[in-house]
């Protein structure tokens, strides 16, 4: 089987719409829409085993929790469970008062009915109603004509208006959805959304809810935005209208489309955490959300704990957030690529050290912190990663700020590692390597500091005296120099006739406070030319200079190959 060598036999591209004045690509998102979350509804219809009343009593308390002010709960004509849970719902007090439920029906008289019925007892409610209304759908699905489709949107919207009517005890608003939307004709959608608003008699401190969705996505973003533009241009009454977005995902451009629409006029977005609507999902309301959050735009949604967000959706839908799903995947904030690792590393330093407050973190565009993750995890290791991979796990798991020409000593021996196993490494295994490599509490290694004592003689020169295990055997030793590093030197140059240059040393805290350590590095040269680091760590940074000495020196005596 292979595909069409000539699509365009059976396929055609979808209309450009005229409008050569459009605004709305000079236009940005200052401000965050009305959400709603159809998560209990169209997120719910999309799984493949619906959520029980448990289940969706528990997304609800979620989208309640991020602070989600419109919900629809459900399809109340779906079946008796549905129907029950909606009921049980509004009557169970737990819907803040401050929060709208919202059903969905289709513009059946008997369906509609039932939707009212099903949210007897609430305070306030969305009853939403749709019929589809594209040529497609007219003349294959339903064989009707324009009018007749017309008809059945009008008929609807009297049955919410009485409906509404004959129970004054809630306080009811409506949305009309001219379903497929996206691919009917644009002068027809006006003319039906129209007809409804003269009989539900909208007004702009109570407007009339007009979904406009994207039911099939069959075009580019930017069509689906022209589309938006010319309705809210040419709708009489506009002001009496809220603008609403349903779009779907089937070209990948869900979240795209509605920021465009948004651009365009629109002022409400409907869609489901993580996008889980029906076939390729929905508008996603994470990423739309932090989207703008990260745009400097306060979405007045609460994604701080995107992992408990994420656990209970999963747990909810039974789908599983892709790893690379935008923001909430568990690696979005993971780099395991060299080049990427330094710049995050660098960024993060930049941050640390400076005072402004503006996030510039390359390949972060928004902190991870303020979605609940930790700076642990978004630089991790495996065989694409570079020196700067390992060298900030070392830094965040043991506090090791390994200075640059040492992170070249030891990438050879992570690289190696990572080929070996054939995984990412963890922090344990890169710090067991560390150890491996710098004889850092190893066991049996060639010479490990017992204890020691510095002293001055009378003539300046520093004096050390102590006790090291040479291939496990104590031993005492001496040797003099000018500090302390050059008489353990010259220690190692007497007793056992090693002698090396030191090229550079540093050390830094480990922590703060009065438990803090110290960690102590030395670069020194071998007669033969051979390079070799010297790390130490100790309570104490001058004990710490010494075991550092004494790494270098182990690691001369292993030989070329080492490292």
């Amino acid at each position: 089987m292979t595909m069409l060598k000539d699509p365009g036999r059976k396929y055609r591209p979808f209309p450009p719409i005229d409008m050569p004045d459009r605004q709305w690509p000079s236009k940005v998102i200052t401000t965050p829409p009305r959400w709603l979350s159809t998560d209990l509804r169209d997120g719910n219809q999309a799984i493949v085993d619906p959520m029980d009343a448990l289940k969706k009593n528990r997304f609800f308390d979620l989208l309640i929790q991020i602070g989600v002010k419109e919900i629809e709960i459900g399809f109340p004509a779906a079946g008796q469970t549905e129907f029950d849970f909606i009921a049980t719902l509004v009557t169970s007090g737990r819907v803040p008062d401050d929060v709208t439920v919202q059903v969905l029906t289709q513009a059946r008289e008997d369906l509609i009915r039932r939707s009212f019925d099903s949210l007897a007892g609430a305070k306030r409610a969305i009853v939403h109603v749709y019929n589809a209304l594209s040529p497609a759908w007219r003349e294959i699905v339903f064989r009707m004509s324009r009018e007749q489709v017309k008809g059945i949107a009008v008929h609807a919207a009297k049955l919410l208006r009485d409906e509404a009517a004959a129970r004054p005890d809630t306080e009811w608003h409506f949305e009309y959805s001219p379903e497929t939307f996206s691919t009917a004709e644009l002068d027809f959608s006006l003319e039906v959304c129209e007809a409804v608003m003269e009989i539900i008699a909208p007004t702009p401190e109570r407007p009339l809810i007009l979904n406009l969705p994207a039911t099939v996505e069959a075009a580019t973003a930017n069509i689906y935005a022209d589309q938006i533009e010319y309705f809210c241009r040419n709708l009489p009454n506009r002001k009496a209208a809220s603008i609403s977005l349903h779009t779907h995902n089937d070209r990948g451009t869900g979240v795209a489309a509605a920021e465009l629409g948004l651009m365009a006029g629109a002022d409400r977005i409907e869609g489901c955490l993580f996008g889980n609507g029906e076939r390729t999902g929905n508008c996603c309301l994470v990423t739309i959300a932090l989207n703008m959050y990260s745009q400097g735009i306060d979405p007045g949604l609460d994604f701080s704990d995107i992992d408990g967000v994420i656990e209970t959706v999963e747990y909810c839908n039974q789908l599983p957030v892709h790893p690379r799903h935008p923001y909430g995947g568990e690696l979005v904030f993971t780099a395991f690529s060299g080049s990427h690792q330094d710049a995050i590393k660098k960024g993060f330093e930049a941050h640390g050290t400076q005072n402004d407050e503006l996030w510039r973190v390359p390949y972060l565009p928004v902190d991870p912190a303020d979605l609940g993750r930790s700076y642990e995890a978004v630089i991790r290791v495996n065989s694409q990663s570079g020196k700067g991979g390992f060298a900030w796990v070392l830094e965040q798991s043991q506090g090791l700020k390994l200075p640059k020409r040492l992170q070249v000593d030891f990438s050879g021996r992570v690289q190696r590692l990572a080929d070996a196993l054939g995984r990412e490494l963890n922090a344990g295994d890169i710090w067991d390597s560390f150890r491996q490599a710098y004889s850092i509490d190893v066991e049996n290694p060639t010479f490990a500091l017992v204890d020691y004592e510095e002293t001055r003689a009378s003539d300046g020169a520093r004096l050390f005296a102590g006790t090291i295990t040479v291939g496990g055997r104590e031993q005492k030793v001496s040797g003099r120099g000018k500090g302390l590093v050059s008489s353990v030197l010259t220690t190692l140059r007497q007793t056992f006739a090693l002698s090396m240059e030191v090229l550079d040393y540093s050390e830094h805290a480990l922590g703060k406070g009065t438990d803090a350590r110290a960690a102590a590095y030395l670069e020194c040269a071998l007669p033969d030319g051979r390079i070799v680091w010297g790390v130490g760590v100790d309570e104490d940074i001058a004990t710490a200079s010494v075991r550092a000495i004494l790494s270098a020196a182990n690691g001369a005596m292993a030989g070329p190959t080492a490292g």
